[in-house]
């Protein structure tokens, strides 16, 4: 959170060198293998223009299988993934982000031996890779992870990825790259995968990651928990917390359960609103887009829209009634449909702000314009400090810009289409794109050719250095 909105208002909802193999990965998918089911998948992966040394354009990840053993006592992670991905691009190699604290032990391509390096965070897999040809690429690691540093000037958090707490628990956040801090992964948003996750931990503890929990088991001293997530997901959208967590399940208005992962009741508390509020958020937006929902409260500053299972800090702010509805905003927009590219955050964060502000002046009972109108000057103050939200200071990433403009731009969208045919084009995007991604053009010319928005007017509020007047100016 950049000092302005400090000061303004909450406004805010995250190595040793390998034995050589003897052979390398063959470049055919093994016989009888089928990847169909996750042909819902199947992603254009691309170099990010913010973050580039993250991702690899080459491969396209289709499936995660994951088992996670954590040691809380050594503070050592153990894990197995076993990744399905078609070859996006003709190459003799593969590469997937990988912290440099996981040691990997071992790699093979579609059951056979394969010749890797792990030279820092990138795990470079020698082919040769025909394009468009799927395989499974098995990595076995181990090591003590640790968070990396995030590109942010924002107080409610500095670092992203794998965080342990003194007494050996674990918490995720992992915008915009902080998955690779625990698995090996095409760690960039517009590669989706469909992800199973084992997390096996001391059985006096739960492990609880996104999706739906499939299965929970003790044997001896150690629980394993599995978990399914039944749609594609960006892997800064996935999630992991390990602790003393305790279960509650709420039900929502059309009997979707809500599952409840809190330290204490006082957390619980705190969540017994979320019915209400997915059914203000269903009522403008179409039901709610995935096959499960929960919260885990972890001990952070921040909270983020981690798909299906929302991540919320332990602090008043981060539990507070408008971020949580934020957060639960983005299942829409940023899970069901995510941008390709960090430059375009402003594509998630904007209608969520927007969707926040109008949830709050419902809540006081005043007109959406009265509400945001306080806002106008810290929207000036944030362009100037950080830049445009669509060309923001890659060094400040999720400062007040890429919220507050956006949210300023759609409320004069809906002076100038109407309410009425304003929250029609706020529930039919989502669905545009629904489980995958775009682009900002893609946006840009989907406004202009459904609700008649010029380009030029969308780019002076996510482009241009100086704020365009308002319609709605007091």
């Amino acid at each position: 959170m950049s000092k302005w909105m400090a000061a303004g208002a909450l406004l805010l909802a995250g190595c040793t060198a390998p034995p050589p193999a003897a052979e390398p990965a063959s470049s055919s998918a093994p016989p009888g293998s089928s990847y169909a089911q996750w042909d819902a998948a199947v992603s254009i992966p691309r170099e990010d223009s913010y973050y580039p040394a993250k991702g690899d354009p080459r491969i396209d990840t289709l499936h995660y299988g994951l088992d996670l053993a954590w040691d809380p006592a050594q503070r050592r992670l153990t894990g197995t993934a076993d990744i399905a991905f078609r070859v996006a691009r003709p190459t003799d190699a593969i590469q997937l982000d990988l912290i440099g604290q996981l040691t990997v032990t071992g790699v093979t391509v579609d059951g056979a031996p394969a010749t890797w390096r792990h030279p820092g965070k990138d795990l470079r897999i020698s082919g040769p890779f025909v394009e468009d040809t799927e395989h499974t690429v098995r990595i076995e690691y181990a090591g003590t992870p640790r968070p990396v540093r995030a590109p942010t000037t924002r107080s409610d958090f500095s670092s992203v990825g794998w965080t342990t707490t003194a007494a050996g628990e674990v918490w995720t956040m992992q915008e915009p790259f902080g998955a690779h801090t625990w698995f090996p992964c095409n760690d960039q948003p517009a590669d989706k995968a469909y992800y199973d996750i084992t997390v096996r931990v001391p059985k006096r503890w739960v492990g609880v990651a996104n999706g739906e929990l499939t299965g929970n088991t003790v044997s001896g001293g150690t629980r394993a928990m599995a978990w399914h997530v039944a749609e594609p997901v960006s892997t800064y959208l996935t999630t992991i917390a390990i602790g003393n967590y305790e279960h509650t399940r709420l039900t929502s208005s059309r009997g979707l359960p809500i599952d409840l992962w809190t330290r204490n009741r006082k957390h619980a508390a705190l969540l017994e609103d979320a019915p209400r509020i997915l059914a203000w958020l269903e009522k403008r937006l179409g039901p709610y887009p995935f096959e499960s929902l929960g919260f885990v409260v972890v001990p952070s500053r921040s909270a983020m829209e981690t798909q299906s299972l929302i991540t919320l800090g332990d602090t008043p702010y981060a539990t507070s009634e408008s971020v949580i509805q934020h957060e639960m905003a983005h299942q829409w927009y940023g899970d069901l449909v995510t941008p390709t590219d960090w430059r375009d955050m402003w594509m998630n964060e904007g209608m969520t702000m927007f969707l926040q502000f109008a949830y709050e002046a419902d809540r006081a009972g005043e007109s959406i314009d009265d509400h945001l109108a306080p806002y106008a000057a810290f929207e000036v103050v944030g362009r100037g400090e950080d830049g445009p939200p669509g060309a923001y200071d890659r060094d400040s990433f999720g400062s007040g810009n890429v919220y507050l403009s956006p949210a300023l731009m759609w409320n004069e969208v809906r002076h100038q289409l109407g309410d009425s045919r304003f929250w029609e084009l706020v529930r039919n995007w989502p669905r545009v794109h629904a489980y995958g991604n775009a682009t900002r053009q893609q946006y840009y010319q989907w406004l202009h050719d459904e609700y008649g928005l010029d380009p030029a007017f969308l780019d002076a509020w996510i482009m241009g250095k100086r704020t365009p007047e308002r319609t709605d100016a007091r």
